[in-house]
């Protein structure tokens, strides 16, 4: 794009004074973008997640040209549809058992929203003076005021401070360290007035891909239930297949009062997200006084042409996509593994289909100097790589070729070799969390 054609477009988090000239893509297929001046681009990240059984996949792209041409939109306040009812049914057959009841929204920030006003609501609602949400240090929920509220604070939120509720904030349980995770949690849970725990099972996503195991999600879950705190899973980014199964908490059979399901929901081509609910959370909001209401909603709730896409994605997932994540996440171990034993990068981890390294730098965390370069290499690369400043994940669409994915981790290899030549790395302390 020349500077006469300069677009007044306002991007997420992009710095327009030093990346202001944005990539046009014109077509995608598959696990590829295609470029205006026609090149080809491996998505190696599912464009921000959600991508998962490929870009225009042929029988959600039906499934929307049908649905819109019978109802593209209705109000979904005293009104219902089809693709609605079908795909609240198929989530609770497929989420973990105890969910009973699914509130639709349109992205992951507005489905934690969602979630938390549910916990408090149930808690003002039967009577209960319980508002205090209890975080993970690192995490990551949303860029709405109540998910920036439960999410790490620093940088991406400082100007919106006194937006921000007070939170109980845990350490993120690093090998060897998850005893005091647990242990601040308890003593957080043991507070009158602790209402939910909100967490991200098993990899916090833009907190750097942080991975933890699945003995720690269920002594955490056992905590809460120890003193009926209410459990929030955000699967967002881990549901549909990420962390090697349909949802992260299956892993160490959780079962979540309340969950968070977004980005993959559609297979990546529309927004749509929900919510699902123990039983009791709904039965409290239930009644003839009108101001037990649950006071949520945007104009778009179950927007008919996004439910069909679901609808689409989730007969999908009976049709062999599991076994295709089985697949992908034996590729990414096989070629992920050599890194561990190179001694430029550090904390190589991968948890499912999503693997993540460190790359050793003058400088770590999201706003390292590395990160630019690293990510102009790829481009130059044709590599849809974006990393959270010096950590690389890989996080594919499920239909790359293993032909595909080797010039990922190719690409990765490379640009070590590049900044190494350019004596730009140095080694680091051993990670500890960030």
């Amino acid at each position: 794009m020349t500077s006469l054609q300069k677009s007044p477009i306002w991007h997420p988090f992009t710095q327009h004074a030093l990346h202001d000239k944005m990539t046009r893509i014109t077509r995608g297929e598959g696990a590829y973008l295609y470029t205006a001046d026609h090149r080809r681009i491996i998505d190696a990240i599912a464009s921000w997640w959600v991508v998962t059984h490929g870009h225009c996949h042929p029988h959600i792209v039906r499934a929307i040209q049908k649905q819109a041409e019978q109802l593209n939109q209705i109000i979904f306040a005293g009104h219902t549809h089809e693709p609605a009812e079908e795909v609240a049914a198929q989530i609770l057959k497929l989420a973990p058992r105890g969910l009973e009841h699914v509130f639709f929204s349109d992205s992951g920030s507005t489905s934690v929203e969602v979630a938390l006003k549910m916990a408090l609501g149930y808690w003002h609602n039967i009577g209960a003076p319980r508002t205090r949400i209890i975080v993970m240090q690192h995490s990551y929920h949303g860029d709405t005021a109540g998910t920036m509220s439960v999410g790490a604070r620093g940088v991406f939120n400082a100007a919106y401070e006194p937006l921000l509720f007070d939170v109980a904030s845990v350490p993120f349980p690093a090998a060897g360290h998850e005893q005091a995770t647990l242990d601040a949690l308890e003593a957080a849970c043991k507070k009158e007035t602790a209402a939910a725990f909100i967490v991200e099972p098993l990899v916090l996503g833009a907190g750097g891909m942080l991975m933890y195991p699945g003995w720690t999600l269920k002594e955490m879950k056992r905590i809460c239930e120890a003193s009926d705190v209410l459990f929030i899973a955000d699967e967002v980014m881990t549901g549909w297949g990420r962390t090697g199964t349909l949802f992260a908490c299956e892993q160490a059979d959780v079962r979540p009062d309340i969950a968070c399901y977004s980005k993959g929901l559609t297979g990546g081509s529309l927004p749509l997200a929900v919510t699902l609910c123990r039983a009791d959370i709904f039965d409290a909001h239930y009644s003839s006084d009108r101001s037990r209401t649950f006071f949520h909603s945007s104009s778009y709730t179950a927007n008919p042409v996004a439910c069909a896409a679901a609808r689409a994605n989730l007969e999908l997932w009976q049709q062999g996509a599991r076994e295709r994540v089985t697949s992908l996440a034996t590729m990414q171990e096989r070629l992920i593994a050599p890194f561990r034993a190179d001694v430029r990068f550090e904390n190589v981890r991968r948890t499912g289909t999503i693997s993540a390294l460190d790359l050793k730098a003058s400088d770590a965390g999201y706003l390292a100097g590395i990160g630019p370069k690293l990510q102009a290499f790829f481009e130059r690369r044709n590599l849809l790589l974006r990393p959270l400043g010096n950590t690389i994940y890989v996080m594919p669409p499920y239909c790359i070729t293993e032909e595909d994915l080797e010039e990922v981790y190719a690409g990765i290899k490379d640009v070590a070799d590049e900044l190494a030549g350019r004596r730009a790395l140095r080694a680091l302390p051993r990670w500890g969390g960030r």
